[in-house]
């Protein structure tokens, strides 16, 4: 016996797929709130961050520890084990990961400085890949940790080609985040940026205190780059001339890089 189809059926079957859609990007927005923390969370805090009531933050939560994300001490949350056999596969397959590693060692190697690779994840970058050089930094910055785009070369020059529209897009998340300060406005920003022509960006004291960094985009197929070269030092062991002398090595680490995002190496 054939059976009809009602003319409202179609918009009553993507009901749920479409709640399924909402309730799994308020997962990842709790996740993500979760990447950004220093430290476990309370369920209100991340209930308040996230804008969500606090049953719909708790039963988020309990599905991520579920499947091992999300960790429980007390009544404090954190990133739980499950994350790493993710990060895991991630850093050993990645192509540009692995095929980044001995082009970051030599130039390390060549400059002295440390020389990292930075991917942006929608209004933030992260760290994906590091040499260090040969004068350790003040501060520890561990593979995967979540940083501004508004602050750090090798945020700034992931920007530098940005419309106004986006710069607004980028304050508001970081100030949103709490990575910003709330008077960030995109003029501000934009004045933070390289000028016209420069290809590289320099940061001084910006997002930490005595460090000297300058960085350059990785070019792509699409005109709009998503990942970014740096080299870092702390004050005490260069200057800002001592940084842009890097600057040629890092133009041409950027485009090995850049060809491998072409495809011309694979």
């Amino acid at each position: 016996m054939a059976t009809t189809t009602s003319p409202t059926a179609g918009p009553a079957e993507d009901g749920p797929k479409s709640s399924n859609m909402r309730s799994l990007s308020r997962a990842m927005e709790v996740f993500a709130e979760l990447q950004r923390a220093e430290r476990p969370q309370r369920l209100s805090d991340l209930a308040r961050n996230c804008g969500m009531s606090l049953p719909t933050t708790l039963r988020i939560l309990r599905v991520l520890q579920d499947f091992g994300m999300v960790s429980q001490t007390d009544k404090s949350y954190r990133i739980g084990p499950a994350v790493l056999p993710a990060a895991r596969s991630f850093l050993e397959n990645d192509p540009l990961v692995v095929a980044a590693r001995p082009i970051l060692q030599q130039v390390a190697s060549q400059t002295g400085l440390t020389a990292s690779l930075y991917s942006r994840l929608g209004f933030e970058r992260i760290l994906v890949a590091r040499v260090d050089g040969e004068a350790p930094l003040r501060y520890d910055l561990p593979l995967g940790k979540r940083l501004p785009l508004t602050l750090g070369a090798a945020g700034k020059i992931l920007l530098a080609s940005a419309s106004d529209d986006e710069l607004q897009q980028v304050v508001t998340a970081a100030v949103a985040s709490g990575q910003e300060d709330a008077d960030l406005t995109a003029d501000v920003l934009r004045g933070r940026l390289p000028e016209p022509g420069t290809d590289y960006a320099y940061s001084a004291d910006e997002r930490a205190t005595g460090v000297l960094s300058v960085a350059m985009a990785i070019q792509n197929r699409t005109g709009r780059p998503t990942e970014s070269i740096s080299l870092t030092s702390p004050v005490e062991a260069a200057n800002e001339a001592t940084l842009k002398a890097g600057v040629p090595e890092l133009r041409r680490a950027a485009g090995r890089l850049s060809e491998l995002l072409e495809g011309s190496v694979y």
